[in-house]
């Protein structure tokens, strides 16, 4: 589903990661809510390419969603 991310129990305890890096996807998501800028990621972390940052977003996005699941209604058998 996400061609940028790897989960490898291997790779940094199975944590989801920027594929084919131990770069966590949690580390660029926290970076980036903490004022980093995508431009500012790319000059540190060279390997990283934007749609790997994008992708992350995305991913953390998909994580954070909500699901609405409906309560069924209880009968009582009294």
């Amino acid at each position: 589903m996400y061609a940028h991310i790897s989960i490898d129990p291997k790779v940094c305890h199975g944590q989801a990661c920027i594929k084919g890096t131990r770069i966590p996807v949690h580390q660029v998501v926290r970076m980036l809510a903490n004022g980093d800028t995508i431009a500012g990621l790319l000059k540190e972390y060279p390997s990283l390419e934007r749609d790997d940052i994008l992708t992350c977003l995305d991913y953390a996005a998909s994580l954070a969603e909500e699901q609405i699941t409906p309560i069924e209604k209880v009968v009582s058998m009294r």
